[in-house]
């Protein structure tokens, strides 16, 4: 007999209300870190890129907004494996919904009478001596340009990873808990870290690219370099999400796919 994915809980359901209660706080948590971190990496997002790893000539840059994008993996990863592929995908489309909100308060920032020194002429805001608009209308320009992207990028990845994730689920009968973290969010964030690169430089064109040498070698060097730091933190969350998911089936008293008995086989009795 199939069993459906623990979910929030209705009112008829047998659940104590302390268990409810506790299963409600951690989708709370959970999709509060998930929202706030897509809130946070689309605001700072292409602000600047940094070196996170050197080794001899080769320098592994990256956005400061990548710093940040596993988390929203091993999120919604803990959702899809406490609370149900519908229930990823909601908190999915509430990101989304985040997104345009975020892009319509930064517009409307911008849209609306300031301080700013402006052009008298054709009232367009003033640079300073380097030429850089002061530091709200930075942001906001780079703002619209990773948001643009990340709309575009995100939803793909996030919809693909909770595909692969329960994809895989399915295809183990539950098992092999390491394969659906792993295989969902390693090819998950390539779909992204493609989509992120080529729509940031294309649309937004804030990638920090030279001019005096060839375009798409320096594009794959960006794809390669923000797909290996995503595929390392995604390989080193594998030990967390275990964690995570053994602590909290215990907490919210669900069952636990670590220790979930075997199904019987065909022909056999359950």
């Amino acid at each position: 007999m199939k069993t459906e994915s623990p979910s929030l809980t209705a009112p008829s359901d047998p659940v104590p209300e302390s268990i409810r209660n506790r299963r409600d706080m951690v989708f709370l948590v959970l999709s509060g870190l998930f929202l706030g971190t897509l809130g946070m990496l689309n605001i700072l997002g292409i602000s600047r890129f940094v070196n996170v790893l050197e080794w001899g000539d080769v320098a592994v840059t990256v956005a400061v907004g990548v710093l940040p994008y596993p988390l929203t993996f091993l999120c919604t990863d803990l959702i899809s494996e406490l609370y149900g592929k519908d229930r990823a995908n909601q908190v999915v489309w509430v990101g989304l919904l985040l997104n345009v909100w975020v892009l319509f308060i930064v517009w409307l920032g911008g849209v609306l009478p300031g301080f700013e020194p402006t052009d008298p002429t054709t009232g367009a805001i003033l640079r300073d001596s380097a030429g850089r608009l002061p530091v709200f209308f930075e942001i906001r320009n780079l703002t619209f340009g990773a948001v643009t992207a990340s709309m575009a990028a995100y939803l793909t990845a996030q919809f693909v990873d909770v595909y692969l994730f329960h994809f895989w689920k399915e295809l183990t009968n539950g098992k092999h808990l390491w394969l659906r973290n792993n295989g969902s969010t390693l090819l998950s964030q390539l779909v992204d870290t493609v989509a992120v690169v080529l729509i940031t430089h294309f649309l937004a064109g804030a990638l920090p690219i030279d001019d005096g040498q060839a375009l798409w070698p320096q594009l794959l060097r960006f794809i390669g370099y923000g797909y290996v730091f995503k595929l390392v933190a995604a390989l080193l969350d594998t030990g967390p999400f275990y964690l995570c998911v053994f602590w909290l089936t215990h907490y919210l008293q669900m069952e636990s796919p670590i220790a979930r008995p075997k199904r019987p086989r065909l022909g056999q009795r359950s």
